[in-house]
């Protein structure tokens, strides 16, 4: 279940909201006027979620690239091609 603080606690209880982000690895929903407002995180779990979309976006990439019809070539080839390289 999400954590959801009042943002007068950013202020009031900034430690709090830290050890809250910190020993729950997620992040802390702040409010303001009773809506959704801001979103507070540990480095840690912002640095992995990056990460993640970072690594997302590379598949996405070598997706769409192995459908395409450019000419491809086996992992059996290449090795053999870079070997010959790097020996010459």
């Amino acid at each position: 279940m999400p954590t959801i603080r009042p943002i007068s606690d950013l202020r009031n209880n900034f430690n709090i909201i830290s050890d809250i982000c910190h020993k729950n690895a997620e992040p802390v929903f702040i409010t303001k006027n009773g809506q959704g407002d801001m979103v507070v995180m540990s480095l840690a779990l912002y640095e992995k979620q990056q990460a993640l979309i970072e690594l997302y976006q590379k598949l996405s990439e070598a997706e769409a690239e192995s459908q395409s019809n450019e000419t491809k070539i086996s992992h059996k080839d290449l090795m053999t091609k870079m070997r010959t390289k790097i020996n010459e």
